[in-house]
C-alpha cells in the first residue's frame, strides 16, 4: 500500500461517517497495513469475504 495515494473516501449519507471500500485499501491484494500512532495493524480479506483486523 502506498502512503502517497490516499484511498478514495465516501460519505455515508445516513450517519455522515467516512467510509472506505476495503478493496480500494487492498489495492488488488487481500491484505493492507493500517498505522495508528506507533502501532501497525493488518487488515485482511478472508476467502469468505470477511474482514479481519489484527495487531
Amino acid at each position: 500500500m502506498s502512503f502517497h495515494t490516499p484511498p478514495r473516501k465516501q460519505i455515508v449519507a445516513n450517519n455522515q461517517l467516512p467510509a472506505y471500500d476495503a478493496r480500494d485499501l487492498m489495492q488488488g491484494g487481500d491484505q493492507a497495513q493500517i498505522v495508528l500512532g506507533d502501532q501497525t495493524y493488518t487488515l485482511r480479506i478472508t476467502r469468505a469475504g470477511k474482514l479481519i483486523l489484527t495487531k
